[in-house]
């Protein structure tokens, strides 16, 4: 399987460059029979869904689950969800926290470890409270999983803004 990761604050114009750029990379992965792997959310999960569903790779959504049952998610993330369900081929429930960056980060570690290839939208920065992409990369390189970094040129990162509580 092949996941992504990336920097959870990618600007629109960043998720169309990296929409283009995921189609061509996986056409060659939809024609050897492998899958794509993505946690549900906004932002680049869906770039890499819709990517996926234009170069024919079947694609395997991972949703949050409480004992079994699907969890509820974010506001934003609830849209970008129902848009991966309709582009998935499987949807997998994985126990873990949607709201805790901690329990997102684990359940992403437990994801990898399925996966021969992870294809990384970073920009070389540091991990911070919010963004776990450089950790992702370093655990994934360090379970000798395959890792491509893609950050086209003129791509960049939304202003912070605080979500409401």
């Amino acid at each position: 399987m092949i996941a992504v990761v990336g920097h959870p604050d990618l600007s629109a114009s960043t998720l169309a460059l990296l929409e283009e750029e995921l189609c061509s990379r996986l056409a060659d992965f939809a024609k050897a029979g492998r899958a794509g792997l993505v946690r549900a959310g906004k932002g680049l999960p869906v770039a890499f869904g819709r990517a996926a569903r234009r170069a024919g790779l079947a694609l395997v959504t991972v949703l949050p689950s409480y004992h079994g049952v699907p969890a509820p998610l974010a506001e934003a993330d609830r849209k970008a969800a129902g848009e991966l369900l309709l582009l998935s081929e499987q949807v997998r429930l994985v126990e873990y926290e949607p709201g805790d960056r901690d329990a997102c980060v684990n359940a992403d570690e437990s994801l990898l470890r399925a996966c021969g290839r992870l294809l990384a939208v970073w920009d070389g920065s540091p991990s911070n409270g919010r963004d776990a992409t450089a950790h992702l990369v370093a655990y994934a390189r360090s379970h000798g999983i395959d890792v491509e970094v893609l950050w086209p040129s003129g791509a960049g990162h939304e202003p912070f803004r605080r979500e409401p509580s």
